[in-house]
């Protein structure tokens, strides 16, 4: 066989090679090369206040769960009603958080102001946030396919997230969400409804955070689109996430009267106990 030619059945079965590894991508999916590193292990930025909207948390140096602490989200005359009965049951101690039932997820978009720590998981084909305050896992898919029909929809604590890269900018967008009847967005209470529809988009900025900018909208609970920021940054090289079960060491057990206790190390309440009715 002369080698021209040879060559030319070689690189023929490499063309070929190369387009069945390409094809291999699911479609929409993004180049490995040109996606961002956000390896590593990250904390949120906000500090360890608790609150969902930290800008417009009143007063701004607020613990959730606190009394007198609330956030100021453009809500709905019947929702404002309910938050404020929500604030009056945090102020009395009687709001159980769904978190102190220990295995349930927190939800999205909740699980971006828990405290621990982050892993934030970059593939052509997924996105995935990860929580060592778990179990909570997030799926994001990059590969270009649609939110599934509605008739193959049912509310999730994470809904369903689609997205695509815009350069080093992850933008999706997250429907079917459980809302208010098994998640809250922080522990001064606040809920959202089951038919809330989130836009995020995440970045690195120049300082070297990771930057998530959600616009939630509610056709039931808010009267305009909320805006609202979260910031991340990275923890040192080399360190580590160490899963647990809260169930091993669960501190914060809910009573009969739907009070949420915080034990101390000798297995006692730290707080008043509230009788029931």
């Amino acid at each position: 066989m002369p080698v021209k030619h040879h060559l030319s059945k070689w690189i023929q079965a490499a063309i070929a090679g190369l387009a069945l590894w390409f094809s291999s991508f699911p479609a929409g999916a993004a180049d490995n090369s040109a996606l961002p590193d956000w390896g590593g292990v990250w904390e949120r930025y906000e500090g360890n206040g608790g609150m969902f909207d930290v800008s417009t948390t009143k007063p701004a140096d607020g613990r959730a769960g606190t009394a007198g602490v609330r956030q100021f989200p453009p809500l709905t005359q019947e929702w404002e009603k309910k938050y404020l009965a929500t604030l009056e049951r945090v102020a009395n101690g009687r709001l159980p958080d769904p978190l102190s039932i220990c295995g349930t997820p927190a939800g999205y978009p909740r699980l971006l102001a828990l405290p621990d720590v982050y892993e934030f998981i970059v593939r052509p084909e997924e996105f995935w946030i990860i929580t060592e305050n778990g179990p909570n896992i997030m799926r994001v898919y990059t590969d270009g396919r649609e939110h599934p029909h509605p008739d193959d929809l049912w509310p999730t604590f994470t809904g369903d997230s689609i997205g695509h890269w815009e350069g080093a900018q992850l933008v999706f967008s997250t429907i079917s969400m459980i809302g208010e009847k098994h998640t809250i967005l922080d522990r001064s209470g606040l809920v959202l409804s089951d038919q809330a529809r989130i836009s995020t988009r995440i970045f690195e900025t120049d300082e070297g955070l990771l930057r998530a900018e959600l616009v939630i909208e509610d056709d039931l609970a808010l009267t305009e689109p909320w805006h609202v920021t979260r910031h991340f940054r990275r923890l040192p090289p080399g360190t580590r996430v160490y899963d647990y079960a809260c169930a091993e060491n669960n501190r914060n057990p809910i009573t009969s009267s739907g009070q949420t206790l915080t034990l101390g190390p000798d297995g006692n309440p730290i707080d008043i106990v509230i009788e029931e009715d």
